[in-house]
C-alpha cells in the first residue's frame, strides 16, 4: 500500500505503518484528553468503582494518558489483525502483510477460493481476540482496584485498563455487525457460501455490508463524524472490491493466458528511438511493447516509461534508456487470475507469455477485462 513503511516482521509475516496511523495518534491523544472528565465518569459508571482522580485531570497529564490510550488500542487492532492472519497461515493461505492504517488494522491475506469453513474461523478470530483483550483488561482494573485502592497512582492506572477494556469490547461488537468485508460479513458469507455458490454468497454479503456502508455515511453525517465517514467509505469500497474479485475468481476459473494472449506480438529494437516507438504506438494502437535484442526479450517499454521521459529529449534516446529491464513474464499455461492479480498488485498493464525462450503473446489488461464481458453474457 502506498505511503507505508515497514517495522518489522513476526511470526514470518511483515508489518508495516501507514503514515497516516502515526497523525492519528496525536489527534486521539488531544481528543481523549480534552474530554478525559467524561470518560473517566464513563468508566467509573460502567464498572461501578470510584477512580481517584486527582492525577488525572492534572496539567498535561491528560494528553499523555490520551496517547497512552491509543497507542493500546492500535497495539489491541494490531493482535486482532495478527489473529486473523495466524489462523490463516494455518490453513496454508499465504499472508502478505499486515499494515495499520488511521482507521485501524488490514491483513492482507492471498485467498483465491476460500473455503467456508476456513473463513469463519479466520473472521471469528479477530472479534475473540477482541473479547479476550476487552476481559483481560477489565481483569487488570479490579485486580489493581483491590491490590492497591484509593491512590491517585492506581486512579491512573485504572482509567487506562478501564478505557482499553470498553474501547476492545467496542471493537469486539462493532466487528461483529454483518457489514462485508468487516469479520462479521466475512462470517455471514461464510454461512451463506454453505448454502449456495461463493460468488453469488459475496454478492448477497457485498450489498448488505454497502447498506450498512450507507447508514454509517447518513449517522456520519448527521453527527458530524469524519471518522464514521470514512468507515462508511472504505467499507462501501471494500465490498465492492471484495465482490468484483470474487466474481473475476469465478468467471475465469478454467481461463489460462494462452486463451487470451494476443499474437503476434510486435517488439521493437533496444536501439529504436523514443519518438519512432511513440508513432508505433500511433500506428498499432498499442501502448507497450516487449524489447527484443537478436531475440531474446531484455526488456518492456510502455507509455509511461514515455511519459516519464521529457519530450525534448526524445529525439536524442533510445528505448534501452528507459526501458524497464525487469520484465515479469507468464507462461501460456498460466492462470489469467494470476496474471490479473500481478497486474493489479504491480500496477502493470501486460505481461509478455513465454514458451521458453520464445514470446508466445502478450496479456493485456484490456484483453482480460474483455474475456470476463463476454463470459457475464
Amino acid at each position: 500500500m502506498e505511503g507505508s513503511f515497514r517495522i518489522g516482521r513476526i511470526f514470518g509475516i511483515p508489518v508495516f505503518i501507514h503514515f497516516t496511523f502515526l497523525l492519528v495518534i496525536p489527534l486521539f491523544a488531544w481528543i481523549i484528553g480534552t474530554d478525559i472528565g467524561y470518560s473517566v465518569s464513563l468508566v467509573t459508571g460502567i464498572f461501578r468503582v470510584e477512580i481517584d482522580d486527582t492525577l488525572i485531570l492534572t496539567g498535561f497529564i491528560p494528553y499523555i494518558l490520551g496517547a497512552v490510550i491509543a497507542l493500546g488500542l492500535f497495539l489491541g487492532v494490531f493482535i486482532h489483525e495478527l489473529s486473523h492472519s495466524l489462523i490463516a497461515q494455518r490453513a496454508g493461505i499465504p499472508i502478505e502483510r499486515i499494515t495499520l492504517l488511521f482507521f485501524g488494522g488490514v491483513a492482507s491475506i492471498d485467498v483465491r477460493e476460500p473455503d467456508p469453513k476456513t473463513e469463519l474461523v479466520m473472521a471469528l478470530a479477530g472479534p475473540v481476540t477482541s473479547l479476550i483483550l476487552g476481559l483481560v483488561s477489565a481483569a487488570l482494573f479490579y485486580g489493581t482496584s483491590q491490590a492497591v485502592p484509593g491512590t491517585p497512582e492506581t486512579g491512573l492506572v485504572m482509567y487506562i485498563f478501564g478505557y482499553l477494556s470498553l474501547l476492545n469490547l467496542l471493537l469486539f461488537a462493532f466487528n461483529l455487525l454483518p457489514a462485508f468485508p468487516m469479520d462479521g460479513g466475512r462470517v455471514l458469507r461464510a454461512y451463506l457460501a454453505g448454502r449456495m455458490p461463493l460468488y453469488q454468497a459475496t454478492s448477497i454479503a457485498s450489498m448488505i455490508g454497502k447498506g450498512f456502508a450507507v447508514v454509517f455515511g447518513l449517522i456520519g453525517l448527521a453527527l458530524f463524524s469524519p471518522l464514521l465517514i470514512l468507515i462508511a467509505f472504505f467499507i462501501y469500497i471494500g465490498a465492492n472490491q471484495e465482490a468484483d474479485v470474487t466474481r473475476y475468481n469465478f468467471l475465469l476459473r478454467d481461463v489460462q493466458v494462452g486463451q487470451v494472449m494476443s499474437r503476434p506480438v510486435t517488439s521493437v529494437d533496444p536501439v529504436m528511438p523514443l519518438t519512432a516507438v511513440w508513432n508505433l504506438m500511433y500506428q498499432t494502437k498499442h501502448l507497450g511493447f516487449p524489447v527484443t535484442d537478436r531475440g531474446v526479450l531484455t526488456g518492456i517499454i510502455t507509455l509511461s516509461d514515455l511519459a516519464r521521459t521529457p519530450a525534448l529529449d526524445r529525439d536524442a534516446m533510445q528505448v534501452r534508456d528507459v526501458m524497464t529491464r525487469d520484465v515479469i513474464t507468464l507462461p501460456p499455461q498460466a492462470q489469467v487470475m494470476d496474471a490479473l492479480r500481478i497486474m493489479t498488485r504491480q500496477d502493470i498493464g501486460r505481461i509478455p507469455v513465454m514458451d521458453g525462450e520464445t514470446i508466445a503473446g502478450i496479456v493485456t489488461k484490456s484483453d482480460i477485462f474483455t474475456v470476463i464481458e463476454l463470459r457475464e453474457v
